[in-house]
This record gives C-alpha cells, sequence and structure tokens, in this order.
C-alpha cells in the first residue's frame, strides 16, 4: 500500500482497544440479562445500557472505518496465507459487527419504540418490518455474538501467535510499542 504509515496512530490503537473491551463486555452482560426477570432491580436498567452502549460502539465503528480509510493503516506481516487470512477475518468481524448492530436494532425497535441511547438523544424506530422481527433478529443475534466472539478469540491468538512464533511487529503496532 503506498504511503502506508509504519504503525497505528494513538486514535486507532485506542479504538481498537476500546471495541475489544465494550464487545466482550456486552457479550457477557447480554449473556446475563436474558435471565433477568421482570422482578429483577437490573431488568430495565441492563438491556437500556446494553442497547446505548451498543449503539456507541456503531458510531465508533462507522468512525474507526472512515478514519482508516483516509488514514490508512500499516501493512500486514507474515506468509501471503496470513495476510489473506488476516484480511478476510478482519471483513467478517466488521460484517458481524454491523450484523449486530443491525439486529439489535430490529429486535429493539419491532414494537415501534424508539431506542433511548443513555437519554441524551433517540434512535427512532422502523417498526415491525416483518412477521416476528424480534424473534428472528434475535436468533441472528445470539449466533452472530457468538460467531464475533470466537473470530475474536482466534483474532487474538494469531496476533499471539505472530508476537512469540513470528517474532514480528504485529502486536506491538497495535500495542503502540516500536
Amino acid at each position: 500500500m503506498k504511503n502506508a504509515p509504519k504503525n497505528y496512530d494513538w486514535l486507532s490503537i485506542t479504538i481498537h482497544w476500546l471495541s475489544a473491551v465494550v464487545i466482550i463486555g456486552l457479550f457477557a452482560v447480554g449473556l446475563w440479562m436474558v435471565d433477568l426477570n421482570y422482578y429483577s432491580q437490573w431488568y430495565k436498567p441492563v438491556p437500556h445500557w446494553h442497547k446505548s452502549v451498543g449503539l456507541c460502539l456503531a458510531f465508533i465503528t462507522v468512525f474507526r472505518l472512515v478514519w482508516k480509510s483516509l488514514r490508512g493503516h500499516p501493512g500486514i506481516e507474515g506468509a501471503r496465507w496470513e495476510k489473506v487470512g488476516a484480511k478476510l477475518a478482519h471483513g467478517i468481524i466488521y460484517l458481524m459487527l454491523f450484523g449486530l448492530f443491525i439486529s439489535g436494532y430490529l429486535i429493539s425497535t419491532a414494537d415501534g419504540r424508539a431506542i433511548e441511547v443513555f437519554n441524551w438523544f433517540s434512535m427512532p424506530a422502523v417498526g415491525e418490518l416483518f412477521l416476528n422481527q424480534a424473534d428472528i433478529a434475535g436468533e441472528i443475534h445470539y449466533y452472530l455474538a457468538y460467531s464475533l466472539i470466537g473470530l475474536a478469540a482466534l483474532h487474538a491468538l494469531a496476533a499471539l501467535k505472530h508476537h512469540y512464533i513470528n517474532k514480528d511487529n504485529t502486536l506491538k503496532k497495535m500495542l503502540g510499542v516500536k
């Protein structure tokens, strides 16, 4: 890639690690909140936070992609198959994220109510676009969440492999270490 930076900038690094923590947190909270019952003190606030954080992550992810396209990113290190695999994995991660954002939105707005984002603003609802929208979107959301966590774990293992076995700069670049 022409004029590609040698390292990630501080904003890209921050967004990467913040996204990782938020995704893991949303996954854990999502697993916990589906078992909450109506009488739990967490029944209303936890889904509200889950939706709010999820929508904030969606906006950050869009910004991240725009920033990445404007700034560029360091080249991928490793053998040809590793480079192809990394590009494919990154693309699938973004597709899964957008699938999660859309399915979460469809679950939350199927009843016609807007999503309040931390009581800062509302995401308008489109209502039920198709029969059993909340249930179908819920199934998609569930399987995408598990798939994303699995692929993220593989992504982390690949970074560790590059660091400890290949001894290249893949992990260092994302840690901001030169």
